[in-house]
């Protein structure tokens, strides 16, 4: 925390917190902090990817699919495309 504060402008710095929170279920610290790290970089396709998933547990599976669509424009790895393809798929089980 003390770093977070003293190093606000550090993409890197959120980047880390927000792995270590997605990783510790402290999902909506993770949202947070991988959305401030695209305020300071909206072209950190690995942010957007990693937000995706966060949002994705979080059960917004909408806002997953935008944000993860956005990392595999940026960069198109088979990891991106398959949790593309997750969300999808769990939409198309919601809608009626």
């Amino acid at each position: 925390q003390p770093l977070l504060e003293s190093e606000t402008d550090k993409p890197s710095v959120h980047l880390l917190a927000g792995r270590a929170y997605f990783h510790s279920a402290q999902l909506r610290r993770a949202e947070e902090a991988f959305t401030r790290v695209l305020e300071l970089d909206p072209t950190d396709h690995y942010a957007r990817f990693i937000l995706g998933r966060t949002l994705q547990r979080l059960g917004r599976f909408v806002e997953a699919l935008a944000q993860m669509r956005m990392a595999s424009a940026m960069n198109p790895v088979p990891e991106y495309l398959e949790a593309i393809n997750e969300v999808k798929a769990r939409i198309a089980l919601r809608e009626p």
